[in-house]
């Protein structure tokens, strides 16, 4: 079975920014250690391809819609 890839979209963005906007929050099934603490959408689609993992995107509550 594979593992899943828990991330989300930084709160603090500036518009325009290029920086990388997501953040792995948890790791479940998969022996996986991240040293970045911020990481572009591609860049976590490669880990996840790699790690065999699927990507789950943690919905931000209704305060912050």
């Amino acid at each position: 079975m594979a593992g899943k890839i828990f991330y989300r979209e930084r709160h603090k963005i500036k518009d325009g920014a290029q920086t990388p906007r997501y953040r792995i929050i948890a790791v479940s099934e998969i022996d996986l250690k991240v040293y970045g603490n911020h990481l572009r959408k591609t860049e976590l689609e490669q880990i996840a391809e790699a790690s065999g993992a699927e990507l789950v995107a943690l919905k931000r509550g209704p305060k912050h819609q």
